[in-house]
This record gives structure tokens, sequence and C-alpha cells, in this order.
């Protein structure tokens, strides 16, 4: 419902088109809390409309799964006493594909505040790992 509207939507008006469309009235306490987690879990944006709030999507549908993905690394990071060794086993882990890919990401991407960043020359391809490599 909320993504085929053509604004943000209220809980109200989300409790009207589940009923219209199902046939079952849902309380409107069930329908803002379910809104108000997808909220807190980052799939939807919340604005003031009155004594309420209207919700809309956070992502275009097609990016909203790599959305959230990367709303839930962020917050596993940030839970981490030490982020560098995290981010060491991350990396290892990585398949040669994918090594490759954030490796793309961060030449695009500096730093903030760095900008010496964009005229730094650009490493060369990443090599798979000698775990990747067959034997």
């Amino acid at each position: 419902m909320v993504a085929a509207a053509d604004a943000p939507v209220t809980p109200s008006q989300v409790q009207a088109e589940l009923a219209r469309a199902t046939g079952q009235e849902l309380a409107y306490t069930t329908v803002m809390t379910t809104l108000a987690r997808l909220h807190d879990k980052g799939a939807l944006d919340r604005t003031n409309a009155g004594r309420a709030f209207a919700y809309g999507l956070a992502a275009e549908p097609a990016e909203l799964s790599a959305a959230l993905t990367a709303r839930q690394m962020q917050r596993l990071l940030d839970a981490q006493d030490d982020r560098a060794a995290a981010l060491t086993r991350f990396v290892a882990a990585l398949s040669p594909e994918d090594e490759a890919v954030l490796t793309s990401l961060l030449q695009d991407h500096p730093a903030p505040g760095d900008p010496g960043a964009a005229a730094r020359p650009s490493p060369p391809p990443a090599q798979p790992s000698e775990e990747a490599k067959p034997r």
C-alpha cells in the first residue's frame, strides 16, 4: 500500500485501504506499530502530518533491498568495539569479484573531507587471494 501510493500515507489511510482490500478491519494501533517498526528498520521515511506521521518508502522499490542491507551492515558495524577487526574479517571473506566491486566503490567515493583523494592514482585491479586461486 505504501509503495503504491503517490505520496506519503498516514496510518489511518493505510488502515482504510487494507480494510477495503481485504474486507477485514485492523486496529489503528496495529497499523501504526507496523509502520513505525518499518520506519525504525529503515524501510520507510516519515514526516509530520498534523497529529500523525505520514509514511513513504525510504528508497525506490528496486533499490530498497540494497538500502536495507546497507543499513543493517552499518548498524552491525556500529555495534562493534573494534571496527577495524570487523572490517578486516569482512574483507577477508569477500570473493574476488566482491573485492573488486568494493575496491572500485572506494575509489569512486573518497572519504569525506579528503580533497586529495580524487587526485590519487588508482591501485591495480584486485588479485584473487591465495585461498581463492584454483590449485
